[in-house]
């Protein structure tokens, strides 16, 4: 089952690429108890070893990415709006008429653009540039929103947690899902002697894994993460990557990485033995941590094992429960077959 209080708590709590300090502080304080050593590195990557009843065979590393995407205040207008830029790959469409907070002191906002009436020619039906979109704090001069508001400070989406006897609606899922999971892990009476990282700045370039998979220096890797999902009308069956409902999804090759072949079939096998649902991701596009991992020093065999998710990287994205209790049972059960030494080495791909 999953515990939806602790996956509420990971999702609210705010994290842009680049700040992840107050995520960073949550899951510290949520494994602090379960976790045999914790590190922090330069760039603040939180990397953690857990002992298991057994030690290793294969070196395992499971990975998440801590940040979320979202916006960076840029300038203070005159008349006290904030100017901003994305931070990671948002659609500049879902942006208008958001909610978000702003600063370390969380001043709540909304972004605005030019009201309609003043709008000429195509401008109400074209999508405006973020340079043309601004955050509306309330202030009535630079001198007041500077008392509340710095340039470069974050901003996050508002959105709340919700869910049904279905799905999850929440913004920050990719990747606080995947956070979730290894925090599950950590918590459990492990095999195996296991090793975690919780990465930053995914969005923004998988900064964060590249230097903690050198540190780490794993044989294997199993990257935690959300995919898209597209199965919404008006998209082409053999275009929707995957689909909710259908289980965890199990990426062959993205933009970044051709994944171990042998450990893709083993994902399914581990699937159907535990009861679990498993989905291929039906689309060489995106990427995710492992582009840099399975590069790293020698060479790292790694695969993606990933939460289809609607609405990706927007204010408020939807995912299956069901879908997320298919991925935490076939990343622990893989997690316990790797490191125990019985994964089939014959094929090497």
């Amino acid at each position: 089952m999953i515990n939806f209080d602790l996956l509420e708590k990971l999702c609210i709590c705010s994290g842009i690429s680049g700040d992840e300090s107050e995520i960073r502080k949550l899951i510290i304080n949520e494994i602090k108890n379960y976790a045999d050593e914790i590190k922090t590195d330069n760039l603040g990557n939180l990397i953690v070893f857990k002992k298991g009843k057994c030690r290793a065979k294969h070196k395992l590393m499971l990975s998440a990415h801590m940040d979320e995407v979202g916006l960076m205040v840029t300038d203070i207008t005159s008349d006290g709006y904030l100017k901003f830029d994305e931070v990671g790959g948002i659609d500049k469409r879902v942006l208008i008429g958001k909610q978000v907070t702003a600063g370390t002191q969380k001043l709540n906002g909304v972004i605005g653009i030019k009201p309609i009436h003043l709008t000429k020619g195509g401008e109400s039906s074209s999508v405006p540039a973020i340079s043309e979109m601004y955050i509306d704090i309330g202030a009535d001069s630079a001198d007041e929103a500077k008392k509340y508001v710095c340039i470069g400070d974050s901003v996050s989406f508002m959105t709340d947690f919700e869910r049904n006897d279905i799905s999850i609606k929440s913004k920050a899922l990719d990747d606080r899902f995947g956070c979730y999971v290894l925090i599950e892990l950590i918590k459990s009476e492990l095999e195996y002697d296991t090793h975690f990282v919780f990465a930053v700045q995914e969005e923004v370039g998988l900064r964060g894994a590249k230097v903690a998979a050198y540190t780490v220096d794993p044989e294997f890797a199993i990257v935690v993460e959300t995919t898209t999902a597209a199965d919404i009308p008006e998209v082409d069956k053999n275009k929707q990557v995957c689909n909710l409902s259908q289980g965890a999804v199990i990426s062959v090759m993205d933009r970044r990485t051709i994944y171990d072949k042998q450990l893709v079939k083993t994902a399914f096998e581990i699937a159907e033995k535990c009861g679990a649902r498993a989905q291929y991701k039906r689309a060489v596009a995106g990427g995710n941590d492992a582009g840099v991992i399975h590069q790293s020093r020698g060479g790292v065999r790694t695969l993606a094992v990933s939460l289809p998710c609607r609405y990706l990287h927007a204010p408020a994205c939807i995912v299956n429960i069901s879908d997320c209790e298919s991925t935490l049972k076939i990343v622990c059960e893989l997690a316990k077959l790797i490191a125990g030494g019985n994964f089939d080495e014959k094929e090497m791909c």
